[in-house]
């Protein structure tokens, strides 16, 4: 049972990178789903989430407008779109899965390894 991200890197700001993470060993359309980042010298921080179905996202104020949690069932993959970014977006990024309640940060108990978003002129 496994998730993989990927898809961190350095990006100017004013622009984008799609983060992906891949299920493995269980079907993620059975999953809440969520993005956490957690910056250098900072607490971790839930950016995004989405319920079981898709029908209800969540978005952080900060990132509000310009990230978008979407996913693949066919694929078993979950991705953040991320546009404008912004040197406060500089952050390792977590996928997480939950079967508890969307909205509640702490029911998500199955985490990815994390991919570095380095946003910098």
């Amino acid at each position: 049972v496994q998730l993989q991200a990927s898809g961190g890197g350095l990006v100017q700001p004013g622009g984008s990178l799609r983060l992906s993470c891949v299920a493995s060993g269980f079907t993620l359309d059975d999953y809440a789903i969520a993005w956490f980042r957690q910056a250098p010298g900072k607490e971790r921080e839930g950016v995004s989430c989405a319920s079981k179905s898709d029908d209800r996202t969540y978005y952080a104020d900060s990132v509000k407008g310009r990230f978008t949690i979407s996913r693949d069932n066919a694929k078993n993959t979950m991705y953040l779109q991320m546009n404008s970014l912004k040197p406060e977006d500089t952050a390792v990024y977590y996928c997480a899965t939950s079967r508890g309640n969307w909205f509640l940060w702490d029911d998500y108990d199955h985490w990815g390894q994390g991919t570095l978003v380095t946003v910098s002129s």
